[in-house]
């Protein structure tokens, strides 16, 4: 029994490696995670850990969708895999949470960026699952290069202000600015 436990979960990588999925998954988690820091030293709701799972779910839904085309559901004219429409679910349950992070207060909207790089981690945990390795680093370089250096010129021309400091407690993050 033991070893037909192990023969289906070893034997049930079709299309990708079971190491190259889990070396995917796991730089979906980096990636996500450097999005996620630059959040985290800007004391937002959404930092390091939403980031990092944001990308690694979507790196496996879309090794999940490279699996499926592989999987037989019958005949040959019966199945229509398109992976396309699992980015799409990926896209709007991103867009969900990411939503869920922005607000209103005071006539302000407030975490709008917070929910722009959850999206974008979604992005990138997408190309971590399809492979595309260079692409997704290039995007996390690129999205926090723009964060950290676009809001440290924000800041130092007065068109925003600085984030709260980190004293142990964290302060609420509503209070921040973008």
């Amino acid at each position: 029994m033991f070893d037909a436990i192990l023969d289906d979960m070893t034997g049930s990588f079709a299309a990708v490696e079971p190491e190259v999925a889990g070396a995917r998954l796991l730089v979906a988690l980096v990636l996500g995670g450097a999005i996620g820091w630059e959040r985290e030293q800007r004391v937002k709701p959404a930092g390091l850990r939403t980031h990092m799972l944001i990308a690694m779910a979507a790196a496996l839904f879309i090794l999940i969708s490279q699996e499926l085309v592989t999987m037989d559901f019958g005949g040959a004219g019966e199945m229509r895999p398109d992976p396309l429409r699992l980015i799409e679910a990926v896209t709007a349950g991103v867009a969900f949470l990411a939503a869920g992070a922005i607000f209103t207060a005071g006539g302000k909207v407030r975490n709008l960026t917070t929910g722009a790089g959850m999206w974008m981690a979604g992005a990138i945990g997408v190309a971590c699952g399809a492979g595309r390795l260079p692409l997704a680093i290039m995007a996390t370089v690129i999205v926090v290069a723009v964060m950290t250096i676009i809001g440290w010129l924000e800041r130092r021309m007065g068109t925003k202000e600085r984030p709260a400091q980190h004293t142990g407690d964290r302060p609420d993050a509503a209070d921040a600015p973008e």
